[in-house]
């Protein structure tokens, strides 16, 4: 005969292990300690993977989830760089197959315009000193998200752009439109002759003072295109006609805007 007392406590540890065993399943889950703590929402190898990559600061409220390869990051972040970030950080991720990134950038909410005029002024200024005067990178911002378009001489200045915009407070998401100008030998020739046509011109010369407000030039495949904004439209013919003069350029669109006008249909074909 088993004594009652032993009846007893195996009764109370039956009733104890019933209890926890009705518990929900993510009381049980270890909490990650540390200011880079990830949520996961799964405990998948392929997700304890994501979590682990992505066990740093700027990620602490990025939750993480992995199904059938695909793997959704939610949460917030303080830059959209770090929303970037994640995305590669999760493709390169052993058995992932696709990343859905729904990451929201939650720093300082900043103006449209006032975004707008700060990213142009920075990006005036990017890479001076690197042929500045051949990017022609447009700028536009809507609700936060800036889109990056126009023309970029090399890889390393388009991702440069984005890199300045990426950083930069108050930037919800980045949309990447820049044309990379295709590599050729005889596009360079034209771009520093078309350079020394234009810039040598007597009425022209002061746009080569301030690095962050020359006369752009874009060339792709022998066609030339020019952007900046020049003071007058006596300027903007001027830069036309001694770009269009070059030997070897098989057409110039004159994009040049004139201070205080509305937009113009550019000239040339």
């Amino acid at each position: 005969m088993i004594p009652n007392r032993i009846i007893g406590k195996a009764s109370f540890a039956a009733l104890v292990v019933g209890a926890l065993l009705s518990l929900p399943q993510a009381t049980f889950a270890a909490p990650r300690n540390g200011a880079g703590a990830v949520a996961m929402e799964d405990e998948s190898p392929a997700a304890n993977a994501v979590t682990a990559k992505l066990n740093k600061k700027q990620y602490q409220n990025v939750k993480v989830g992995v199904e059938n390869g695909v793997v959704t990051l939610s949460g917030t972040v303080d830059l959209y760089e770090y929303k970037a970030d994640a995305d590669k950080v999760a493709h390169k991720v052993k058995g992932i197959t696709a990343v859905r990134n729904e990451i929201q950038v939650a720093g300082p909410e900043v103006p449209d315009q006032q975004l707008k005029d700060k990213l142009v002024e920075k990006l005036q200024y990017d890479r001076v000193g690197y042929g500045q005067i051949w990017q022609a990178i447009s700028l536009d911002v809507h609700d936060g998200v800036v889109t990056l378009g126009g023309h970029a001489r090399t890889d390393v200045d388009k991702d440069s752009a984005l890199a300045l915009v990426s950083t930069y407070p108050g930037v919800k998401d980045v949309t990447d439109d820049i044309q990379v100008d295709p590599v050729s030998f005889m596009d360079d020739q034209i771009r520093v002759k078309v350079a020394h046509a234009v810039y040598s011109f007597p009425m022209l010369q002061q746009y080569a003072i301030d690095p962050a407000k020359p006369i752009r030039i874009s060339v792709q495949n022998g066609n030339v295109e020019l952007y900046g904004v020049v003071r007058t439209q006596s300027e903007k013919d001027a830069a036309y006609i001694q770009a269009n003069a070059v030997p070897g350029v098989f057409s110039v669109k004159n994009y040049l805007q004139v201070a205080n006008q509305s937009d113009e249909k550019p000239k040339g074909n």
